[in-house]
């Protein structure tokens, strides 16, 4: 059950963090935040992040093998940052009509993935 607690709350903070890096660019896109100088923007941006960080620190810390969690510190990192480009993947190609993945894209996805399977190789 940690380990699904762990992987869902690395999925929400990723989502908050993917429209706090990302989501002032589709705001600009929409002409809603055209006008905005650079630091209305930033705070809108952190304002998003703190949400992410109020999934991803107790995703750690259940996670986490030294709090009784299933997951090494580096296994934590290697699941994150392949939640983090799924995230961005789904968010990239529903939002940003625009843009697309091209193969090469997606066989770098698939090394990650693959980067998975080793950090958890015994």
């Amino acid at each position: 059950m940690k380990a699904f607690s762990t992987i869902l709350l690395l999925v929400l903070s990723n989502v908050f963090m993917t429209f706090a890096w990302y989501g002032h660019l589709k705001l600009q896109e929409m002409k809603i935040s055209t006008g905005w100088p650079l630091i209305l923007v930033i705070l809108f941006s952190w304002g998003l992040a703190f949400f992410e960080y109020c999934a991803q620190v107790p995703a750690n810390r259940i996670g986490f093998s030294g709090n009784g969690g299933p997951f090494s510190l580096v296994q934590l990192k290697v699941i994150q940052e392949v939640v983090s480009l799924l995230v961005f993947s789904i968010v990239v190609t529903v939002l940003f009509k625009g843009e697309s993945l091209h193969w090469n894209q997606l066989a770098s996805f698939g090394c990650l993935v693959l980067a998975i399977f080793f950090v958890f190789m015994k």
